[in-house]
């Protein structure tokens, strides 16, 4: 600040006021400091600054999977509303993995940002960590069992029911759908525990089938592990069948991916001889042959209202004992060309 003060001939006080954008400083010597630090490439030390206002301006962001397209657009969602109130973002991807999301986390405390969003691989173990820090914490997508603090979320379960209706309205009977997590004893059973996407997306499947009195058997319920690999191997599973289902819901849009590829592989007619309704709707689903029929979250207004919750919470701390706000979204079901009614 010195080198600046004396090359824009000010006082360092004058440089001070400019950086902290403090103080009355005439338009004539601010744009001397200004083209000053430009020329020495002067930047203020963020650090000194956080430690001195106890206030980093830079959050936190934990997801399973940087490489799902979902939480591609959900960062995006973040950067976005985090650039409008001048935060900046730490962004690190924990590979659907426990020990690696407890790292990433302890690195994040290291760093000392404001607050933390996570879409956690372990929800208990998250939420253990985070709260009992009495830390700044929005969950998205995601939520552990009972957690009473700040969230937002998608209908997911509301968003299947509505789908395989869908599905249903078409005439279909034979439904199968790919998902994980939920083994197929739970099926007969009383409502999934809905602790995350996973079991609600499941239910929502299954209260739609029961209202219409449609059967499940084991063999349409696969399970697989949300991923591209997972969805292929389901789809060859379900193709292979004496009597396959004539309609697929799939949880996930990555599984999606591998039951297309099964479906090409087998020259199986999609949707004349079996329809495909995905979860997650992004660029290439409308680009497709045919283009997919899928449940659109809001994923970009998903990160935006979380980091718009969590800068509330970063710069307004409520009590420990109020409860946060949970907000949900509703999905939307866009048909397209990879559904139809079933072959007679």
């Amino acid at each position: 600040m010195i080198d600046v003060a004396r090359l824009a001939d000010v006082s360092v006080g004058t440089v001070s006021a400019v950086v902290n954008d403090k103080g009355a400083v005439r338009p004539r010597l601010r744009t001397r400091v200004l083209e000053a630090m430009e020329s020495l490439d002067y930047h203020p030390n963020q650090i000194a600054r956080s430690l001195k206002l106890r206030h980093t301006h830079i959050i936190g962001m934990v997801v399973p999977d940087v490489a799902n397209p979902f939480f591609t657009s959900v960062i995006r969602g973040v950067e976005i509303e985090g650039g409008r109130r001048g935060y900046s973002v730490i962004l690190c991807d924990a590979n659907n993995d426990a020990e690696i999301e407890r790292r990433q986390l302890s690195i994040l405390f290291s760093h000392r940002v404001d607050g933390v969003l996570i879409s956690s691989s372990n929800y208990h173990a998250a939420e253990d960590r985070l709260t009992r820090r009495r830390f700044p914490i929005v969950f998205f997508d995601r939520t552990p069992f009972g957690f009473r603090g700040d969230a937002v979320l998608t209908d997911n379960l509301m968003a299947c029911y509505r789908a395989v209706r869908y599905l249903i309205g078409l005439g279909h009977r034979r439904i199968a759908i790919i998902s994980a997590g939920v083994d197929y004893s739970m099926l007969a059973g009383g409502p999934l525990p809905a602790t995350g996407p996973r079991a609600a997306r499941i239910e929502g499947y299954r209260k739609a089938m029961q209202e219409a009195g449609l059967p499940i058997p084991a063999p349409y319920f696969q399970q697989g592990d949300f991923t591209l690999a997972g969805g292929y191997k389901c789809g060859l599973e379900l193709l292979q069948l004496a009597d396959p289902p004539t309609a697929v819901f799939s949880c996930n849009n990555l599984m999606t991916l591998g039951l297309m590829r099964a479906i090409t592989e087998r020259q199986v007619a999609c949707p004349g001889q079996i329809s495909v309704l995905g979860f997650d709707d992004f660029d290439w689903s409308a680009s497709f042959n045919p283009p997919l029929t899928t449940v659109a979250q809001q994923s970009l207004e998903m990160g935006r209202k979380a980091m718009e919750v969590l800068v509330q919470r970063v710069e307004s701390p409520v009590p420990e004992d109020e409860q946060g706000q949970v907000i949900t979204l509703e999905a939307e079901l866009r048909v397209r060309g990879s559904t139809c009614p079933p072959c007679s």
